[in-house]
């Protein structure tokens, strides 16, 4: 059975956003307070790939971070709704993940490194958010629906394997399949191996070198968000945006270019609703990147691989 049919029999989940979006934001603020912690562990990658997790068969994981002569790493467990910290000398500490304040979390959590004497300091600010209360602080984000969230992951499980199908048609530069904790998205990026202009723009609370690094070099990226449209919705970009890109004619029907994001949008339930899902997503995704390879006038094949300029 291939990807394409496997997931065609799998149950893509309802997310209504409106429905269970207390609880996202929520959890976006813990998964922000790990994913710092993987940032002050992990050696730095090129566009901040060091700081990401990683949907797994339980939910999010840091992957194993290195630590003294050892390691540990972190699971948000959504099937048992729990936070698990693992170290490789064997010991481990868990969380249960259930209704509780971001302030409660932070503490909980800085309390389970406490016990297992790790001590990892960590700018305890929200990034990427307009109105950044400090983790120790924040009592407003208190919600935890289990059924949403597991919801959420599996949504995630079937867009990681659509992205995997995907990111293996290209021999070039490409990203891992990520989950980035600063705008609660999981993406795939392909570079065409050319420089790309300083990123002009800013975003909340957020270092401008942050966004220069992670936008050095000329790209299309594409992922899934929930948010967006009224069930979340899969998204695709290019930098820098080429002129022509936004009035390309992409893939499938419900696809359309948003204006005010500046990325074209393919909602999360046109997916779910569809005969084949995987292949209405990975329509969208081909079709995005052909804008993006096309109007940008990429230096390397469509595959990714550089081009052998002497015989052109």
């Amino acid at each position: 059975m291939t990807s394409r049919e496997a997931g065609s029999a799998l149950t893509w989940p309802q997310l209504p956003v409106q429905v269970w979006e207390p609880t996202r934001d929520t959890v976006h603020l813990w998964t922000q307070i790990v994913g710092k912690t993987r940032l002050a562990l992990a050696p730095t990658e090129n566009h901040w790939w060091n700081v990401t997790l990683y949907v797994n068969s339980r939910g999010l994981t840091t992957s194993l971070m290195p630590y003294g002569d050892g390691g540990l790493e972190i699971v948000f467990d959504f099937l048992s709704h729990r936070l698990d910290i693992l170290t490789t000398s064997g010991q481990s500490r868990s969380i249960a993940l259930e209704p509780m304040s971001v302030a409660q979390f932070y503490d909980r959590y800085i309390g389970a490194l406490d016990e297992l004497g790790i001590s990892v300091p960590i700018h305890a600010v929200p990034v990427e958010l307009a109105h950044a209360i400090p983790f120790a602080q924040d009592t407003v984000h208190d919600s935890y629906d289990a059924v949403a969230i597991r919801a959420f992951w599996y949504s995630m499980v079937n867009a990681a394997r659509v992205f995997a199908e995907f990111r293996s048609r290209f021999r070039g530069k490409v990203s891992p399949v990520h989950f980035f904790w600063g705008a609660v998205d999981l993406a795939v990026t392909r570079f065409s191996g050319a420089s790309a202009p300083t990123y002009p723009g800013s975003v909340p609370n957020c270092p401008d070198s942050v966004m220069h690094e992670a936008y050095d070099a000329q790209l299309s990226s594409a992922g899934f968000w929930p948010g967006g449209a009224e069930e979340g919705a899969f998204y695709s970009y290019a930098y820098p945006a080429p002129d022509g890109f936004e009035s390309y004619h992409v893939l499938p029907n419900q696809a359309y270019y948003d204006h005010d994001l500046g990325e074209f949008i393919l909602p999360y339930k046109a997916v779910r609703e569809a005969a084949d899902p995987d292949e209405l997503a990975l329509e969208f995704l081909e079709s995005t990147y052909a804008a993006a390879y096309d109007h940008g006038h990429w230096p390397c094949t469509r595959d990714g691989m550089l081009r052998d300029t002497a015989t052109e």
